[in-house]
């Protein structure tokens, strides 16, 4: 007898795109015991928290409302699931192994097995914990209810080797693992075609490395050809991309395939080679840059977003100033910046010379204002280019969603339907918005 048929749920999910897909594949799980979603954690009858652990923040933040939730258990019928990055690490900041707050507790290699874990629950009323070194069975075998009807993630890979000396993610989640090409093509024949998805975002920690681990000879550059044959109207997007791994070839086939967003989402992390070094980024501030005037050649309408961590250990303010020096350098159109958060059982946490936290909130701040500064100046450069984009609806207003995000306001447009590409002339800037109009040519 299934006790969940009807039953409710609800997710709550901290971290990056890789952890908003588990949780899109713990909806699919849920969804098959007859259960049903609800957006109050209060009121459902399962609660899954998919956590991350990234930062600091992040953890304190998913503890303190997975405590606060558990109070409520007394006076209700309540299974609470903890799954994601949080419990897989050793020896972290909280400790859910003997938490009677929590009923199910589950790593990051696992989470497909959570129906079976919630019956075995039901059947026993005895806490589970079980964290898993590694995977015990493909981690894609769960069909996913998505969040997005346009947009779709699908990882093509797991793990990292990198082990950077801040980040905790090969820790948490392995080495690199990637998944079979035809499982990937399937995959996205599927969602664009009998699905309509018109973005298609592949995830990894380092997409970049993806196929080395695989007894077939493929690459990343090879893996986006293939996909790109896929017939219908979508593009790619992929992220996260390693500085390290991205070569020549992966450039030649964005400039190549018109399948591909012009989008591209690169790390640097530090504008500092001396940082970099401590990182353990395996490449330096000139590297980079080589990179970054490589695609930009190639592609003359990149649009380009990047992560920076502020106030890493030993970063001198003649390192923070590289870093600003690169961001005026590359002027990207978006930056992802966060100050250093000491993980448990990384390298960084153990390093001398850590930097005082008002002066790692002083420096994101200065950072922060002189990119805005950087994306108002780019704003002005759109003007009277041209970009394929995504036409949608917003508001009421068609609004054309451009590769790497941007939104251009097309006012006065009449829809006849909407989801589809078209170039869109940028004409101008409208209460500090983009504004243009439909290229019918």
């Amino acid at each position: 007898m299934n006790e969940f048929i009807n039953k409710t749920y609800s997710v709550v999910t901290y971290g990056c795109q890789m952890n908003v897909h588990e949780s899109e594949k713990v909806r699919g799980i849920l969804h098959t015991l007859g259960m049903h979603e609800i957006d109050d954690e209060h009121q459902a009858d399962v609660v899954v928290f998919n956590t991350c652990c990234i930062r600091e923040g992040a953890e304190d933040r998913a503890y303190n409302n997975i405590m606060a939730l558990a109070k409520e258990k007394k006076q209700k019928d309540k299974i609470i699931v903890v799954c994601g990055c949080m419990p897989q690490q050793k020896n972290g900041k909280y400790d859910l192994s003997k938490s009677k707050a929590v009923d199910i507790v589950i790593g990051t290699h696992n989470i497909n097995n959570l129906a079976e874990y919630l019956i075995k629950f039901k059947q026993t009323n005895k806490k589970i914990y079980d964290i898993l070194d590694a995977p015990i069975k493909d981690m894609d075998v769960a069909s996913a209810i998505r969040d997005d009807k346009i947009n779709a993630y699908v990882n093509i890979i797991y793990g990292c080797d990198k082990f950077c000396t801040y980040c905790i993610v090969p820790y948490v989640r392995g080495r690199e693992k990637s998944r079979a090409p035809s499982a990937i093509y399937n995959e996205v024949l599927d969602l664009v075609q009998n699905q309509g998805y018109k973005y298609i975002t592949l995830l990894g920690q380092n997409v970049n490395s993806y196929g080395k681990d695989l007894e077939e000879k493929i690459n990343f550059a090879t893996l986006l050809e293939n996909l790109c044959t896929i017939e219908g109207d979508f593009k790619i997007k992929f992220m996260t991309s390693h500085p390290m791994d991205f070569s020549q070839d992966i450039i030649k086939v964005m400039k190549k395939e018109d399948k591909i967003a012009k989008y591209l989402h690169l790390p640097v992390q530090s504008g500092s080679s001396k940082i970099l070094k401590r990182m353990n980024r395996h490449y330096d501030r000139r590297q980079y840059l080589k990179s970054i005037r490589r695609v930009k050649h190639a592609i003359p309408q990149i649009s380009l977003s990047t992560d920076i961590i502020v106030g890493f250990p030993g970063e001198t303010q003649n390192d923070f100033n590289k870093t600003l020096s690169l961001l005026k350098k590359v002027k990207y159109d978006q930056v992802f910046a966060f100050m250093y958060s000491k993980r448990a059982n990384t390298p960084a946490a153990m390093m001398e010379d850590q930097i005082d936290e008002k002066e790692k909130s002083k420096r994101l701040n200065k950072l922060l204002r002189m990119q805005k500064i950087i994306q108002l100046e780019q704003q002005k450069k759109y003007i009277n280019k041209h970009y394929n984009c995504l036409i949608k609806q917003k508001n009421g207003v068609a609004v054309g969603i451009t590769d790497g995000g941007k939104e251009i306001y097309i006012p006065n447009y009449k829809f006849i339907n909407q989801n589809y590409f078209a170039n869109v002339k940028i004409d101008g800037i409208r209460n500090h918005k983009l504004s243009g109009v439909i290229d019918e040519k």
